[in-house]
């Protein structure tokens, strides 16, 4: 079952400057993440039925053309069942169903399988065929995804990783970035990632840094000129992570490393 792609360009702060819209169907057609009109994407739909809207989650690099796409086509509408208000708000649309881990949605290609990937934002989602998924903002072929509070959690972000290994698609395709062919791979170096800026998150708090600030600046290595905002949501998620687990104190405004039991 094969996905179609239109590279859309949006303000992103993702380096390629664009989201990739995935349609799946011809008839019954399945559009995900139509982040901005664009005569790409309009070229892709053209000679389709469009059916049914979707996103991964909520960002507006994502979601900024549902609107435009659900009263053009009519549509179904879907969101993440607990998430229709966020999704309204996001979108200004109201959603027409509400899905689920495991829910299917139907196109004339077969159905795509819901799957619960959260993380990098609560509602994230991912969407299966056969061996193949769209994995938004899930995984990158080069480089990290920005898991950062208050949206991001880092528990939630390794636990969807896992499960996405466990699953061993043959393909990811994500919403920047190339296809990315060897994803067992890519999962397991993105979780090496995490756990590695976990570490030294956890190391900066035992060396003395108990500020958010004076973490930050511990844990990085290197030029933060243009990403400061997301590197500091970044250490702060893995600051509440911690503090969940029992291995920091964490109070919001004072960090500090809790004595072994």
């Amino acid at each position: 079952m094969d996905w179609q792609r239109a590279d859309v360009s949006v303000p992103t702060r993702a380096p390629t400057g664009s989201t990739a819209a995935y349609v799946c169907g011809d008839e019954m057609a399945l559009l995900v993440d139509p982040a901005a009109t664009d005569d790409a994407l309009d070229s892709l739909l053209s000679d389709r039925t469009l059916a049914h809207i979707a996103l991964t989650h909520y960002h507006p690099d994502h979601a900024g053309a549902v609107a435009q796409y659900a009263r053009e086509t009519n549509a179904t509408v879907w969101a993440r069942r607990g998430r229709a208000a966020a999704f309204e708000a996001a979108t200004g649309v109201t959603p027409d169903k509400l899905f689920s881990d495991g829910t299917a949605i139907p196109t004339d290609a077969g159905p795509v399988t819901v799957l619960d990937t959260p993380g990098h934002a609560p509602e994230h989602v991912a969407f299966a065929t056969d061996g193949t998924v769209v994995s938004g903002d899930l995984a990158v072929a080069e480089g990290s995804v920005v898991v950062g509070a208050p949206e991001g959690d880092v528990r939630a972000y390794l636990a969807s990783l896992r499960r996405l290994h466990a699953r061993n698609p043959n393909a990811l395709l994500p919403s920047h970035g190339p296809r990315i062919e060897a994803p067992r791979e890519t999962c397991a170096r993105l979780i090496g990632h995490r756990l590695e800026r976990e570490r030294r998150v956890r190391r900066a708090v035992d060396e003395g840094a108990d500020t958010l600030d004076e973490v930050l600046d511990a844990a990085y290595e290197k030029d933060l000129t243009g990403v400061r905002d997301l590197a500091r949501g970044t250490v702060l998620a893995h600051l509440e992570k911690l503090a969940v687990e029992g291995a920091v104190s964490w109070d919001g405004q004072r960090a500090a490393l809790n004595p072994a039991d």
